[in-house]
């Protein structure tokens, strides 16, 4: 437990603040049109460089996503093929640009481990139209809870769009680690937000 006050952040580290959210019972959707020429596709087997692409897209340019670029290729490979893991993907015609990851590993729970949109489609209806699919779609099995969580190296808009989805806060933890900008796993102007110590 940390005590009051102010702690240093050691040089070549980030340190992000997580909220934690739950969702226990099945949220109405949210009202959405139909996105054109856009759907959601389930991806059974996905490969691993465009599945790293399409992760860097949605979330390592701007908003610092790192977690997944830390895993090698076995380590990736045994989450994404899990039974119990369902991957889906935003198609724009042929082009991938949003990802919804369901997790289903722990009993009872479905955890929203990924979820996001490329710049592009911020703001245009997208992220509802997903979220509307990936709630269905986590409640479709005997879950008692639909969890995310979302830190201060995301969107600012991620929170409140959690929030209105019918996700509620149960908890904070601050995370520090390595800075992906300083390891070579995302180049050094991502996430302009957060500045570099190293």
């Amino acid at each position: 437990m940390l005590a009051d006050g102010f702690h240093d952040v050691p040089p070549g580290k980030v340190a992000t603040v997580v909220t934690h959210l739950e969702m226990t019972a099945q949220a109405a959707p949210r009202p959405v049109p139909e996105p054109e020429s856009i759907t959601l596709d389930r991806v059974a087997t996905p490969d691993l460089d465009w599945y790293r692409d399409l992760f860097q897209r949605v979330g390592g340019q701007d908003w610092l996503w790192f977690s997944r670029l830390n895993m090698n290729d076995a380590e990736l490979s045994a989450i994404l093929n899990a039974p119990e893991v369902e991957l889906y993907a935003l198609m724009a015609g042929d082009h991938s640009a949003g990802l919804v990851e369901l997790d289903f590993r722990d009993r009872d729970t479905c955890e929203l481990a990924f979820f996001g949109v490329t710049p592009d489609l911020i703001g245009a209806g997208a992220g509802r139209f997903m979220m509307n699919h990936a709630i269905a779609r986590a409640w479709s099995r005997p879950i008692r809870r639909f969890t995310v969580h979302t830190c201060t190296l995301d969107s600012p808009a991620a929170l409140p769009f959690y929030r209105r989805s019918g996700f509620v806060p149960i908890r904070q933890q601050v995370e520090i680690a390595d800075d992906p900008r300083l390891t070579g796993k995302l180049p050094r102007d991502s996430g302009r937000h957060i500045p570099i110590f190293d």
